[in-house]
């Protein structure tokens, strides 16, 4: 059954994005996928995102739900028929929503797991600090609105930051079934970042050392987005590919 494309409101968007050494960051990822590198890195991240008005297009605004949301997801690329592929693999999401939780992996592409989301947020600055239900996610970030990239980031500017991760907008998460992979992409209307200096970040993902030996892992940067009319399309679900 193809699902109806939905539609909403990006209310707001953090990207905070990490260096990982590209032999580490592949021991994370399933066949067919593969790590995409840019300036010889890996690059990993947090997708903090706050959807609203979300239904499917055939339904009017008002009756569109809001939530927190964020995932973990690494930049992928991938074989295809028509030649090679780049998006994002998304090791895991976390909602405050429980109906994306129920329906995640069921009726829509994606497995959710339910966490309480605690936000601050001003025209200049962003604070978002997660805990998963399951005790498996702990996120923490807060920054400012910047000028100008990190002088220590691999991008060059943002323009290099911002055509990088447009690119990404097809992703793939682990479905319930295994060996299988959820599909959705996202198609932004009016697509436009800007930088956000991160005063403080904490993530147990990529603060664990038994995912990351120290010196494979770095912040590299972070990127805020607001006010983006979006859709959500889903596509059929990739399988495994046999060792």
């Amino acid at each position: 059954m193809r699902l109806p494309v939905v539609v909403g409101l990006i209310e707001r968007r953090v990207l905070v994005n990490f260096r990982v050494a590209p032999e580490v960051l592949q021991q994370h990822l399933p066949a067919p996928f593969r790590v995409q590198t840019y300036q010889g890195h890996g690059i990993a991240g947090i997708c903090l995102i706050r959807l609203a008005h979300e239904r499917p297009r055939f339904l009017p605004a008002f009756l569109g739900m809001r939530s927190e949301n964020a995932a973990h997801r690494v930049a992928v690329t991938w074989d295809t028929p028509q030649g090679p592929q780049v998006g994002v693999y998304v090791l895991r999401r976390d909602t405050s929503s429980r109906f994306n939780a129920f329906v995640g992996g069921r009726f829509f592409p994606g497995v959710h797991h339910r966490a309480r989301f605690t936000v601050a947020e001003t025209a200049q600055s962003v604070a978002v600090a997660l805990r998963s239900d399951d005790g498996a996610t702990h996120i923490e970030v807060r920054g400012q609105v910047a000028a100008t990239m990190p002088t220590t980031s691999a991008f060059a500017d943002l323009a290099a930051a911002s055509a990088f991760f447009e690119r990404g907008a097809i992703g793939y998460s682990p479905a319930k079934a295994a060996g299988c992979f959820d599909c959705l992409e996202l198609h932004s209307h009016g697509w436009r970042v800007e930088p956000l200096a991160v005063e403080s970040v904490v993530s147990s993902w990529f603060e664990d050392t038994g995912r990351f030996p120290p010196g494979s892992v770095a912040f590299d940067s972070a990127l805020l987005m607001r006010g983006i009319e979006h859709e959500w399309r889903s596509h059929p679900p990739l399988h495994a590919q046999a060792p």
